[in-house]
């Protein structure tokens, strides 16, 4: 799908992931990838803060939903796990979410985070519901 295909879709940007700094990388029902900084995104002891990673495991997968569910539909997260690993004190959080199911009425991706290393931050799992 090529990126004007999905701006037919119609989702608009988020004011809460423009705070955390999240970059789209790519972008399909099957994948959508991201990432974003730990500067101004960390808890009070200079950690990536663990909701910033579940508000990316949410905006990967709900965009990932969106893409599947098509013009003039929506897709809405109902449901979010997320296991925190390790955590990060500089560079980025980059995330890939994977589509486990693409149903006519319902969407299911992983979610993957990890540092500028590789090494795994957080594991994540994003259901959502399609609207008409």
């Amino acid at each position: 799908m090529t990126e004007s295909e999905i701006a037919q879709f119609d989702v608009p940007d988020s004011p809460f992931d423009t705070k955390l700094g999240l970059e789209i990388t790519e972008r399909s029902a099957e994948r959508v990838c991201g990432r974003a900084p730990v500067a101004g995104n960390t808890q009070p002891y200079g950690l990536w803060h663990g909701g910033a990673s579940a508000v990316m495991v949410e905006t990967l997968g709900s965009l990932g939903g969106a893409a599947h569910a098509g013009a003039g539909r929506r897709a809405v997260g109902t449901e979010l796990n997320i296991s925190h690993l390790r955590s990060a004190r500089s560079g980025w959080v980059h995330g890939v979410a994977t589509a486990l199911y693409l149903g006519a009425t319902s969407a299911v991706y992983q979610v993957e985070l990890t540092d500028d290393d590789g090494r795994l931050l957080a594991s994540g799992r994003l259901s959502c519901r399609i609207l008409d």
